[in-house]
């Protein structure tokens, strides 16, 4: 996509801009900008829409973990300046909206989950692919979705290419385990925000019952399943996407001051 990348010190990020509320969202463990350009179309006229590129393959070996990434999250919005977010996450990127949510209840006004881990994920299966394997990959990556043609081969070139760096190779899979360590089940009362769950029902990685125990564990909650759908909704369904999203923000704007 065409979106403009900012550099500023340690942070990498795209920001549309605007005097509107802050739309901050999280990339999962293979995510691209591009999982989320149908958001930035239609919400960046009326939203100021930031994504913050998480460092995984840049943190210190020693930091890289979930809660490596939540740091960097926290002292990103702290550097931006929000005073608050709408928060909306997409699997690995789900999993670190909900760690901060519960760290800083203080800064999330509402939280947004889609695919999100946290509770249970089958990403890679029980192995990680043998470097070289494209068709593994290629196959790996057509089950994130329903329809496998929406893995084009941009993004299966992209996926191939981060497991085929060594460097990159051992950050996804020590941010993989740290993410299967981090359960939270025992965490979610703490989150107090409204909080909206948008589940493909053929999703594979965080099948719909995650979602469901999602709805069931978090107080204040909206679930919507959607049909012929896998992990990422935002991808495959944008336009059911964004008009559930677009409807639940509405009803819930950030006091101005």
């Amino acid at each position: 996509m065409s979106a403009n990348i900012k550099e500023e010190g340690k942070y990498k990020y795209v920001e549309s801009g605007g005097d509107g509320d802050v739309l901050l969202l999280l990339h999962g463990l293979f995510g691209a900008l591009s999982n989320f350009e149908e958001i930035i179309n239609e919400f960046s006229h009326k939203y100021n829409v930031v994504i913050p590129i998480l460092p995984i393959y840049d943190l210190p070996l020693r930091k890289v973990s979930v809660s490596g990434l939540v740091d960097y999250v926290e002292e990103y919005v702290e550097y931006k300046g929000f005073e608050k977010v709408n928060v909306l996450g997409n699997s690995l990127g789900g999993h670190i909206a909900l760690l901060y949510a519960i760290r800083r209840p203080d800064r999330v006004h509402t939280l947004n989950l889609t695919g999100s881990s946290g509770l249970f994920e089958s990403a890679m299966g029980s192995s990680f692919p043998k470097r070289g394997n494209y068709e593994f990959i290629k196959a790996k990556t057509e089950t994130t979705f329903y329809d496998p043609a929406v893995a084009t081969k941009e993004l299966v070139d992209e996926v191939y290419s981060s497991v085929n760096d060594r460097n990159k190779a051992i950050r996804i899979i020590a941010t993989a385990k740290s993410a299967v360590r981090h359960n939270i089940s025992d965490k979610l009362d703490q989150i107090v925000c409204p909080t909206l769950l948008i589940w493909g029902k053929q999703d594979t990685i965080t099948p719909p019952f995650v979602a469901e125990k999602f709805h069931e564990m978090i107080e204040d909650t909206e679930l919507f399943f959607l049909d012929k759908c896998g992990h990422a909704p935002m991808m495959e369904l944008p336009e059911s996407f964004n008009e559930i999203l677009l409807n639940f923000l509405d009803r819930h704007p950030m006091e101005r001051k």
